[in-house]
């Protein structure tokens, strides 16, 4: 299995599946499963029982995980594939179709 391009807080395309062209925010990423949650993707429905954190209960619409071949990063509005470089010693994200260096959410690289 190949190694997980896609970070957590990624804008990505779903390319494959009944959401086809859907676009949105990788909430989780899960490497073990190759799996990814996306935000409005992959809805599906969930009965709840009443608890102490949830004290209604009832039917629940949440984001089930998605195979991470399924989905594709999003830069200027078009799907591109993620390789890496090194730049000024330090190894960053690079869009193939564009080129440009991809910014991680969290202030990194």
């Amino acid at each position: 299995m190949s190694a997980v391009r896609i970070k957590k807080g990624d804008t990505v395309r779903v390319i494959a599946g009944k959401d086809k062209g859907k676009e949105g925010k990788v909430i989780a990423i899960n490497a073990k499963n190759h799996t990814a949650v996306v935000e409005g993707v992959n809805m599906v429905t969930k009965h709840a029982k009443p608890s102490a954190a949830n004290q209604q209960g009832g039917i629940l619409h949440q984001e089930a995980p998605i195979d991470i071949s399924n989905i594709m990063y999003v830069v200027d509005g078009k799907t591109t594939k993620i390789g890496y470089e090194f730049k000024d010693g330090k190894k960053v994200r690079v869009a193939k179709a564009t080129g440009k260096v991809i910014v991680d959410k969290k202030g990194g690289n």
